[in-house]
């Protein structure tokens, strides 16, 4: 990641907690959508099925949508009006 025209550590170091039950809560909604098709039988394929989609839809969703956000930054904290780098700023 840049910040402030200089390249920092990437952004999960130092939150090893954070990162191992972010993992666990996904990693459980996706065995739970595995394990929802255990049920699935040929005279109950709704329920399961849908509970299937709804847990790994969740379980795509938190790792791609909120908890892969650490590394994004704007236009503009880079790239200047015209796209040409940014000098850093002296604090």
């Amino acid at each position: 990641m840049i910040s402030n025209g200089k390249v920092t550590s990437y952004s999960g170091q130092g939150n090893v907690v954070g990162n191992v039950v972010a993992f666990i809560f996904v990693f459980g909604l996706l065995l739970g959508s595995i394990y929802a098709l255990s049920f699935w039988t040929l005279e109950n394929a709704w329920i399961p099925g849908l509970a299937f989609m709804v847990l790994w839809t969740l379980a795509f969703l938190v790792a791609k949508e909120l908890l892969g956000r650490g590394d994004t930054l704007t236009q503009q904290d880079i790239h200047g009006e015209h796209g040409e780098p940014v000098e850093p700023k002296a604090h």
